[in-house]
């Protein structure tokens, strides 16, 4: 599956509310104004020098305070911005510095294509989350095999402890490598993996009903429905 690059923008907003969710990081950085986000029912305020990240899956409503905001925005499907969620920066100025100096490239025609460029990576840097020495020695998750164990179990209701008794983890450890590794929580994981599985059993001719059984959907219509989504 192709893998989209991160890209870089200046974005303004106003007071026109938004609503919607990614398959991807989405990286803010409030270079004026306030962003009121909330994130999965959790509220926040996005102000000059302050940064969120929102994770793959999550939904966040949003709506710029009275004069509008202006954010630097990086949409990313890099895994270790998992680490950025809960974790704030390690050194706010130095990131803020940042933003502010990579809106100013993206702002200059001769300076835009390398802030697109290298941006992004500079910005995880910037964050301060690096991994640590423990997580150097975790158990190793064999991401294929727990794909194939799950495509072997489509006929019964799965969840997330059943993916983390597999690999050995508690639910929340799984949860939160599975953010880490693949960059995305576990259950879109598993719904992107059953998903596939689907779409390449129709592509060899078997009928949507076959499909549904084999890939645990409770009806030819709910995996149509899936597949049209």
């Amino acid at each position: 599956m192709h893998t989209p690059a991160p890209a870089l923008s200046l974005r303004d907003y106003t007071q026109s509310r938004g609503s919607h969710a990614h398959d991807h990081f989405q990286v803010l950085l409030g270079l004026d104004g306030v962003l009121e986000i909330e994130v999965e029912g959790r509220g926040s305020g996005i102000g000059t020098g302050q940064a969120q990240v929102v994770a793959p899956g999550d939904r966040h409503d949003f709506e710029a305070r009275r004069g509008g905001s202006v954010c630097l925005v990086l949409d990313t499907p890099h895994a270790p911005w998992a680490r950025c969620v809960e974790q704030p920066p390690s050194d706010a100025p130095r990131l803020h510095a940042l933003a502010r100096y990579l809106a100013h490239c993206l702002q200059q025609p001769q300076h835009a294509a390398l802030a697109l460029q290298h941006g992004p990576a500079l910005l995880l840097e910037a964050w301060g989350a690096a991994p640590s020495v423990a997580d150097t020695r975790r158990r190793r998750i064999d991401w294929p095999a727990l794909a194939a164990w799950a495509q072997a179990n489509w006929h019964r209701p799965l969840g997330v402890a059943d993916l983390a008794e597999v690999a050995c983890l508690s639910p929340s450890q799984f949860a939160q490598r599975c953010r880490e590794e693949q960059g995305q929580s576990a259950m879109l994981w598993l719904r992107t993996l059953r998903l596939a599985h689907a779409r390449e059993l129709r592509l060899e001719g078997l009928s949507v009903a076959e499909t549904a059984r084999r890939t645990g959907y409770r009806s030819p219509s709910a995996l149509t429905a899936a597949l049209r989504r």
